[in-house]
């Protein structure tokens, strides 16, 4: 199973989208957990990920964040605005998924 993290300042504005992205993937069959949380918890459950996105609202710490997550090879970005404001669940899922090939 590949998990999902989104980050954003406090976890709660992307639990939407993460609903519709698990909508996805039940849609698409896939065997995938994805999870939002708070930035402040990325630390913690990085090594247990398999792709990290940021929300937009935070992307001025994909810097920071880049440099615990390149040591452990954990892809990391930051979800597109307009596909984050919209909630496309599905072109969020793509974006992960093309993060892990």
């Amino acid at each position: 199973m590949k998990k999902i993290l989104l980050c954003c300042a406090a976890g709660m504005s992307t639990s939407m989208l993460v609903q519709r992205m698990r909508a996805e993937v039940t849609k698409r069959g896939l065997d995938i957990e994805i999870k939002a949380v708070p930035t402040a918890e990325l630390k913690h459950l990085i090594a247990d990920t398999d792709v990290v996105l940021l929300g937009p609202q935070v992307r001025y710490q994909l810097t920071h964040f880049s440099a615990i997550a390149k040591p452990l090879g954990k892809p990391i970005d930051v979800i597109d605005m307009m596909d984050y404001g919209a909630l496309r669940g599905d072109k969020v899922l793509d974006k992960a998924l093309s993060l892990l090939e």
